[in-house]
């Protein structure tokens, strides 16, 4: 299982709903990359739409609210648009290797869910899987990049039971 260091800055998060998904999704994403989820550390800011909205200006200068954010840490990034990042090789087991933070704000997660008629978990769970996608080096900037990721995701999400978001 992957260690899921959660923070929960605003009450509208159910914190036990939270973990139990979050694990899930971790897990789902790690061992569809042929990792150890046991090997693997995350941490998760669930906070509202200005606190991501300050943490989305100050790292990427955009002033606005969004469902996620991440900080790998360290780059993973491929060399080439659509290629295969260079995804973590753990070493002999030890403390878990922590992949980077992932931040969510709910107010967005649950407007987004309910625009596009899914349920708060399924769109929760789809973040999820993207968030730590981006904490393993896959990014959606170039059309090769996205076709990528978004391949992963449907076929992460379907492990979880969750129908494909694209």
């Amino acid at each position: 299982m992957t260690e899921i260091d959660i923070l929960i800055e605003t009450p509208d998060w159910d914190e036990n709903a939270l973990a139990a998904l979050a694990q899930a999704a971790f897990d789902a994403t790690l061992s569809e990359m042929s990792l150890d989820p046991g090997l693997f550390a995350v941490s998760l800011l669930a906070c509202d739409d200005e606190r991501i909205a300050a943490l989305n200006a100050d790292f990427r200068g955009r002033p606005t609210p969004t469902n996620v954010l991440s900080w790998p840490s360290q780059e993973r990034a491929a060399p080439t648009p659509g290629a295969m990042p260079d995804l973590p090789a753990p070493g002999p087991q030890g403390p878990p290797e922590e992949l980077g933070d992932i931040a969510l704000a709910y107010e967005t997660c649950a407007r987004e869910a309910t625009e596009a008629g899914n349920s708060f978990e399924h769109h929760l769970g789809h973040l999820l899987v993207h968030g730590l996608l981006h904490l393993l080096g896959f990014d959606h900037e170039t059309d090769p990049d996205a076709e990528l990721m978004e391949g992963l995701e449907t076929r992460i999400l379907a492990r979880l039971g969750v129908p494909d978001p694209y």
